[in-house]
């Protein structure tokens, strides 16, 4: 931003802020995505010309749900007011988590916002596609997307028959996944049992090793994040490292991307994949 319209930007807070900007006929054509799951859906579906910048934890090695190599092709913004008037959008896409002075400030300036919350099941992620599609102009697209998703899926179902793999997903200091998530949906269609369905563990419940080396189940899933501990490892694998497990004999180990966790849309693949490959490397006791 330049001029008064910069001063504004930098000086007044967000709701003067959205008196003293530029109008709407200002605006542009573009799309500017706010989340990196919706970074995923805007590059899949849309076209380049369309993107008028991606978050930048699509840039950010660890966070990013795209190849660096394709989201650094393109525009990035860290969210802010300022940063977000000067890619000149006429949408912008962020996760559910607006503040009410950011969305008016939006509409104040003629900026639409759609907002698309985490998906839970792969049927609110379909949904979500259709919606981006339709929002781009490209509902073939959407369709498409949906129907490779649900071909993955079945590519990696287990064999008719095949009893689930009991399947713990810890995350670095001892959370875990909830059954009410995407990850556990993906997980019921590919073969693996979510224990924290069975067991009554809600999102981010802390469950220390202690629980674990007690009623250990046939498969951890470490949630391996970029960070490293104390000790020099990721955060992710100390879960899984961690000595005692070595003494827990038919429970298997596996470190899972944290990009493959919550974005719904073309992650779904990828996640699909990883625990079905997962799952086919299983010793026979655990099929």
């Amino acid at each position: 931003m330049r001029g008064v319209a910069g001063a504004c930007l930098l000086v007044l807070p967000l709701l003067t802020l959205a008196a003293c900007s530029p109008r709407p006929e200002g605006r542009g054509s573009g799309v500017v995505s706010l989340n990196p799951c919706t970074d995923a859906l805007l590059v899949e579906l849309g076209d380049p010309a369309q993107i008028a910048a991606l978050s930048s934890y699509s840039s950010t090695p660890g966070q990013s749900s795209l190849p660096l190599t394709v989201a650094r092709r393109f525009p990035s913004t860290r969210g802010t007011m300022e940063e977000v008037l000067a890619a000149r959008p006429s949408v912008v896409v962020s996760g559910g988590f607006t503040p009410p002075a950011t969305a008016q400030a939006y509409r104040r300036m003629g900026v639409r916002l759609v907002e698309l919350g985490i998906a839970s099941t792969v049927e609110e992620s379909d949904a979500q596609i259709r919606q981006m599609a339709a929002l781009l102009g490209h509902r073939q697209r959407g369709e498409a997307l949906i129907a490779r998703i649900h071909t993955a899926l079945a590519q990696a179902a287990p064999p008719a028959g095949q009893a689930a793999v009991p399947t713990l997903v810890w995350h670095g200091g001892g959370l875990v996944s909830g059954p009410h998530t995407l990850i556990s949906d993906v997980m019921a269609r590919v073969g693996l049992a979510p224990l924290s369905a069975t067991k009554g563990l809600s999102q981010a419940q802390y469950l220390p090793l202690e629980a674990v080396v007690a009623d250990p189940p046939a498969l951890v899933l470490a949630v391996a994040h970029s960070g490293q501990g104390t000790d020099g490892r990721r955060s992710g694998a100390r879960a899984i490292s961690h000595p005692v497990l070595d003494r827990l004999p038919h429970t298997r180990r596996a470190e899972l991307d944290p990009s493959l966790e919550y974005c719904g849309g073309p992650t779904i693949i990828a996640l699909a994949q990883r625990l079905a490959q997962i799952r086919q490397d299983l010793p026979q006791e655990h099929p």
